[in-house]
């Protein structure tokens, strides 16, 4: 059996740990893009009051704790809508400031 020595086991754990979650970023974003748009007259939407377009200047999808979408996209995945996404512009009742 060939041994591997102790640097190369570390370079590969090192790779390993850089390689993984860029992957899991990767298959992330192109699953979220194939997630359907939230419609505003769905029953949660309305129970929310989800608009997709903000009716507060300073509150919107993209400025949301929820949000977990990249703010300077149109569309993203959101917490309170799982398998769809929303508009970074829009807003809904559960709106929480982003912290930070």
């Amino acid at each position: 059996m060939k041994e591997i020595s102790r640097r190369k086991m570390l370079g590969l754990s090192a790779a390993a740990l850089i390689v993984g979650p860029a992957l899991a970023l990767t298959n992330r974003l192109a699953v979220a893009a194939d997630m359907p748009k939230v419609d505003p007259n769905d029953a949660q939407a309305k129970g929310l009051s989800y608009v997709h377009e903000s009716p507060k200047a300073d509150s919107n999808c993209a400025n949301c704790q929820l949000y977990t979408g990249d703010p300077a996209a149109e569309w993203g995945p959101c917490q309170i809508f799982p398998g769809k996404q929303v508009a970074s512009a829009g807003w809904c009742s559960a709106w929480v400031k982003k912290a930070g």
